[in-house]
């Protein structure tokens, strides 16, 4: 049987950039299970990404004050969320079923990337992260996809470390 738990929304999305804008906030500090760990110089702290082979990418980290963490996914597909757009979503995680809004917002403009945003104050939606071998999305008004979250335990870990030297 599937749990309900609510995604906790509350602070306003900071203009985060996919690093294929190869932002200047951006240092790389590790690699780990195909995902990339990165040092946001700008913000203080660090963030987990992955990109798969048809140009989707995700990331995952903590806003400034480190006690909500972020899950963003941008694509090259044709979406119907723009930038500052506002939309339900749910994630199902495992046994368990999140859901919450996404903030639409552009990734990199020139690589075609855009996306969405969405926040969470959950450990348990970190630990589920951090735990299952899939996602599975469903956006309010576009197809549900799934995405590949092998290697998450082991790059959280790393950014864990990452964001106590920061």
């Amino acid at each position: 049987m599937s749990k309900l738990k609510m995604i906790a929304m509350g602070a306003t999305i900071a203009a985060l950039t996919s690093t294929y804008a190869a932002a200047s906030s951006f240092e790389k500090y590790g690699e780990v299970e195909g995902w990339n760990v990165f040092t946001d110089k700008a913000k203080m702290s660090c963030l987990i990404e992955k990109s798969d082979n048809m140009g989707n990418v995700v990331q995952m980290g903590l806003m400034e004050d480190r006690s909500i963490g972020y899950l963003g996914v941008f694509t090259t597909s044709k979406v119907e969320m723009k930038a500052g757009d506002k939309k339900a979503v749910a994630v199902l995680l495992g046994e368990n079923l999140y859901f919450g809004e996404a903030k639409g917002m552009l990734g990199n403009e020139a690589m075609g990337l855009n996306g969405g945003y969405i926040l969470t104050d959950s450990p348990q939606f970190v630990e589920d992260i951090a735990k299952q071998y899939t996602m599975i999305v469903f956006p309010e008004e576009a197809y549900s996809f799934v995405m590949d979250l092998t290697g998450t335990y082991k790059a959280i870990e790393m950014a864990r470390k990452c964001n106590a030297e920061n």
